[in-house]
């Protein structure tokens, strides 16, 4: 074993067999933070932008911050039912993916593909890039070095995913139920204080908020519609992940598609508990909040500008500080949990991303690389291509999360209606052959709920594409475009190879001649093996080739081939351009031309 391998065992752990796959399947302890991560941290940063969002017109919009927070929990409680219905479906492990290309078409499949995958490569690079700087935050060494280290987590986490989905799944565990634990219970002393009556304000509830220019003064209906429009399309960044079960059902343990549902529910009434538990808290300490980027805006109880040097903690964090105000211990490990949950919410995309490539590939729609195992029984190429795309994201923009989130949504919102209306079909399909009252029922059930799904998802579509499109989701949708454009084109080259490949009646019929061709760089021992070989085939034709592009190097070849007297000519192809595979190339080809019916061999020693 080289020291390769064996650095690569140290990192990877040791080989896995084929027919210990199902040792790496998940119990729902484990696939709940391995699947739920990402939709579970999103509690770190939606309800920030809603408050964001609403601090354009003042702090007096905070007002709405509760009914926002409920619209979206309705939204994601919805499709969080929709996706039961798909789990039971399609379980398979394709997800939206598979409910739009059997229902709706190869198109409506190939868009949702498109999405997903854009999804995921931005999962990571949000979730990373939140998570350094809230690292940046606690460590000062790390301002302006955001982007180095959120490369440098997107590595580590690859290379633990890589190790397996089991193993990587029982590494985050621990961390997310931590997370999970320390909301939860952030949020119930809160609460437990606010009805005590003795909540602290939090430490910016002294602050003043100037509105943002153009939003002075009392707004109108349609200003205050649009206003609270991009509130709700920048809150929903907390539905992001929720599709990531759907598309991991084959790592669950059985019964698969019963366990993968009860995991849906549980994410659903977790995620939904704490983030709405949060945005309460939030407006009751009276949290003062805005883009990072316009940190101007706030004034002191004066009237006054904010020194420059004024930094503004996350809302979690003002939250945690004031909640735990007698408790320091508390506070720092809401903070800590909630920055290393961050890192690991990327998590629930490498065990998405691989998966739906792998479906894809065999769909003929992705490199066929994309599907296969590696040592430790996981996606390792399509893990290894995730990390890089999302990198490369987290470099162009600087790991700042204010960007990244404009592009983040557009794309999961899109496979969410295209599933819905794909479930739809599918139950209508079915209902026209079910007999059975009690089985046509539940059918009937499942597409109401599918049919509200549809509903609600299209119009947050139709608000993110609204709100966002200027600010940043064109950038998603012509990724979406590339995808597409991509896997068409890979979809053609493979049709086109297998047509090749088709075998027919002619392709039984012996060639009339052989003639076959060695190629020779020098005269040394794999040459020479290889014309003993070549003449063991009984070819009608031998002859030896050489390309030349150095008159020395050609020269002292054709002396020793004349020395050692060899019966098989040697062939020059002068190569003025230095070329050396296309003059053999077309010399090949013009044998070819010679005799249709022959057949051109070739020995590369």
């Amino acid at each position: 074993m080289g020291v390769g391998d064996v650095s690569k065992r140290i990192l990877l752990g040791r080989k896995l067999r084929s027919s210990q796959l199902g040792e790496t399947l998940l119990p729902k302890r484990i696939a709940l933070p391995v699947f739920a991560s990402d939709a579970l941290s999103s509690v770190a940063y939606a309800p920030d932008e809603v408050f964001i969002m609403l601090a354009i017109a003042g702090a007096s919009a905070y007002v709405w911050s509760w009914k926002i927070g409920i619209a979206v929990a309705i939204v994601m409680l919805t499709v969080v039912m929709s996706y039961r219905q798909t789990v039971h479906a399609y379980p398979s492990g394709g997800g939206d993916y598979e409910v739009a290309s059997v229902n709706l078409g190869r198109n409506a499949g190939i868009t949702v593909g498109a999405a997903l995958l854009v999804d995921y490569v931005l999962t990571v690079a949000v979730s990373i890039s939140s998570a350094a700087q809230y690292a940046a935050g606690a460590i000062p060494a790390l301002i302006g070095h955001e982007a180095l280290a959120a490369s440098i987590a997107v590595v580590a986490l690859s290379a633990m995913n890589l190790r397996g989905v089991r193993e990587s799944g029982t590494f985050f565990a621990i961390p997310t139920y931590l997370f999970m634990v320390s909301i939860l219970g952030m949020c119930a002393i809160g609460l437990g204080r606010l009805f005590a009556g003795d909540l602290p304000q939090a430490e910016s509830a002294h602050l003043q908020i100037q509105p943002a220019e153009g939003w002075e003064g009392p707004l109108s209906q349609i200003a205050l519609f649009f206003l609270l429009a991009r509130a709700f399309s920048s809150g929903c960044a907390a539905l992001t992940g929720v599709e990531a079960i759907s598309n991991g059902v084959p790592a669950f343990q059985r019964p698969k598609s019963k366990n993968a549902a009860t995991t849906l529910l549980l994410l659903g009434l977790i995620a939904i508990s704490m983030m709405m538990s949060v945005i309460v808290l939030a407006k009751q300490m009276s949290i003062r909040y805005v883009d990072p980027h316009d940190v101007h805006r706030l004034r002191d109880a004066a009237g006054n500008v904010l020194p420059e040097d004024y930094e503004q903690h996350p809302v979690i964090s003002q939250i945690a500080a004031g909640v735990f105000d007698t408790f320091p211990p508390g506070f720092y490990f809401v903070v800590s949990v909630t920055g290393i949950i961050l890192v690991l919410a990327a998590n629930t995309a490498f065990n998405g991303f691989p998966v739906l490539g792998s479906i894809l590939a065999q769909d003929g729609l992705a490199p066929r690389a994309l599907g296969s195992r590696g040592d430790r029984l996981a996606y390792s190429n399509g893990i290894v291509f995730l990390a890089v795309m999302s990198i490369v994201l987290i470099v162009v923009f600087d790991a700042e999360t204010t960007k990244l989130i404009q592009l983040y949504i557009v794309g999961v919102f899109v496979s969410f209606n295209l599933s819905q209306l794909g479930m739809i079909r599918h139950w209508t399909r079915h209902l026209k052959t079910e007999t059975d009252p009690a089985e046509r029922g539940r059918m009937m059930r499942s597409r109401a709920i599918n049919t509200f799904g549809l509903c609600m998802t299209a119009v947050v579509l139709v608000i993110v594409l609204i709100t966002k499109f200027l600010a940043g989701a064109w950038i998603t949708i012509l990724a979406m475009m590339v995808f597409i454009s991509v896997m068409k084109a890979i979809s053609r080259h493979y049709d086109q190879v297998t047509l090749e490949l088709a075998a027919d009646e002619q392709d039984k019929v012996m060639p009339t001649r052989v003639h076959a061709i060695v190629l020779a760089a020098r005269l040394h021992k794999p040459t020479l093996r290889a014309l003993a070989f070549a003449k063991a085939t009984r070819p009608n034709v031998l002859e030896a080739i050489y390309v030349s592009i150095d008159p020395a190097a050609t020269n002292r070849l054709l002396e020793e081939w004349d020395e050692r007297n060899l019966d098989v000519p040697l062939k020059v192809l002068h190569s003025p351009y230095r070329e050396v595979i296309r003059p053999i190339v077309m010399y090949t080809q013009e044998i070819r031309k010679a005799n249709p019916r022959g057949v051109v061999a070739v020995y590369i020693p």
